[in-house]
Formats: structure tokens, C-alpha cells, sequence
């Protein structure tokens, strides 16, 4: 099915971004409980994503610089907002035109989802469990996870695929010109059916863009596997820690 790379794509990404938020709100709730101070637990959580916010500021900075917009200002210090999110950082690029700012906005993803992959393939070496599981060798692949703690710097590369990971996703400013792109890419899509291009994009295009997004997918996948497995003890822990407090942050 020519479609199914984008059904992968959007079905992952969709959790994954589902899940950022959660763990989000669960890491700053147990912090705040903790400390007691906003001004504290905002610095703490900062410090934790620090790696991943750079890269996403980075992405964006160095995605305009690519593609010769005029850039300003660049800042990874947190910043509440007055509807109550919490800004982790900021890049001042110039306005352009549709296709740049959409990239430009894309960038976080586009070089987090290069970094997952190369720290899953290159240095937890994550592919060789994903053969496994596609050839249905279930018990090599469970012995598999069982060994991938005792690969070399495990903890850190798991760290930093955490932190990039869960905030790699274009924040709504970033998607500002996601919505005109879209529209014209479908009317674009639209001349070329009109004109008779459908099958050829069907037989050469469709099979490309969907084995692509079905790579992205299998890292979206990592990704959600992550935050999974991070979300539930630190929502255990927030629990505990407002029952025997008897303070809770929502």
C-alpha cells in the first residue's frame, strides 16, 4: 500500500507528541513538589532538556542560515508565557516565504529524528534488535534488550536520545506556515492529477516517499518506546510523592 509509510508516520508522531506533554507535566509536577518554587523547578527542568532544547534552537538556526534567512537573537533560557506554557528557548529568524519558514519550523525534527537515528544505529546499535524483530526472532530480541544496558555509555546515549527526542516536535510557532504550505502543495497535487501525472506519481514517487516515512516512523517508534518507559515510574513517583506531602501541581 503506497500509503502506508504516511499512516506510520502520522500514527507515531501523533502519541509521541501525546506523550511529550505528559511526561512534560509529570517531570515539572514532581520537581515542584519537591522545591516549592516555580523559579527553581523551571531551572531544573531547563538543565534536564538542555541538550535537547539546544538542538532544537540549533536545528532552527542553523536551517536559516541554509537557506540564507536573516536570523537575530538565540536564546536556550526557559521563559514562562502569559497562557501558562512554559518556553524553553528561541530563535529570531526573518520572514520569508512559505516553503523556507515551513523548513526553517521543520528543522527540530528533521535533526532530531538524524540524531536518534544515528545514536539508536551507531552507538546503542538498536539495529540489529530491529532485524530481529522483522524476521520474528522474538527470543533473540528479548535477550537482546536484556543485554542493550551493558553497551558501552549506554546511560548517556539514552539520556540524550531522551532529551532530543521529547523535544524535537515544532512548537506552534514553528508551524505557522505548515497550513499555507499545505494548501498548495494539494493544489499543486490537484494540476498534477488533472494533467494526467497520477500514475507516474503513483509508480515513482509514492513507493519513495512512503519507504521514507516509513524509516522516520521506526525512529518515531524508539522515541514513544522512550517516553513510555520514562512516563509511568515518574508518574508513580509524582503520586507517591502528593500523597505523602498531601501537595499536589497540576
Amino acid at each position: 500500500m503506497q500509503i502506508e509509510g504516511f499512516l506510520w508516520f502520522t500514527a507515531l508522531l501523533v502519541p509521541l507528541t501525546f506523550l511529550q506533554r505528559i511526561l512534560h507535566r509529570e517531570i515539572q509536577s514532581v520537581f515542584l513538589i519537591l522545591t516549592r518554587d516555580a523559579r527553581l523547578t523551571i531551572g531544573i527542568f531547563q538543565i534536564i532538556f538542555l541538550p535537547g532544547v539546544f538542538l532544537h534552537e540549533a536545528s532552527h538556526f542553523l536551517m536559516a542560515k541554509i537557506l540564507r534567512v536573516q536570523t537575530g537573537r538565540f536564546s536556550v533560557i526557559p521563559k514562562a508565557l502569559p497562557d501558562g506554557r512554559l518556553q524553553l528557548g528561541y530563535v529570531e529568524t526573518a520572514k520569508s516565504d512559505i516553503l523556507r519558514d515551513s523548513v526553517i519550523g521543520a528543522a527540530p525534527l528533521i535533526f532530531g529524528t538524524l540524531f536518534v537515528a544515528f545514536a539508536a544505529i551507531k552507538r546503542l546499535e538498536m539495529d540489529v534488535l530491529w532485524e530481529t524483530l522483522q524476521n520474528g526472532q522474538f527470543n533473540l530480541f528479548w535477550m537482546g534488550v536484556g543485554v542493550l544496558p551493558r553497551v558501552q555509555d549506554f546511560w548517556l546515549w539514552f539520556y540524550l536520545v531522551f532529551t532530543v527526542s521529547s523535544t524535537m516536535t515544532p512548537s506552534a510557532s514553528d508551524r505557522n506556515a505548515w497550513l499555507e504550505l499545505v494548501i498548495s502543495v494539494g493544489v499543486l497535487l490537484a494540476i498534477a492529477l488533472l494533467a494526467g501525472a497520477g500514475p507516474w506519481m503513483l509508480n515513482n514517487v509514492a513507493p519513495f516517499l512512503s519507504n521514507f516515512l516509513s524509516s522516520v516512523a521506526v525512529i518515531f517508534g524508539l522515541s514513544v518506546i522512550v517516553h513510555i518507559v520514562l512516563v509511568l515510574p515518574t508518574a508513580i513517583v509524582h503520586k507517591l510523592l502528593a500523597r505523602i506531602t498531601g501537595v499536589d501541581a497540576i
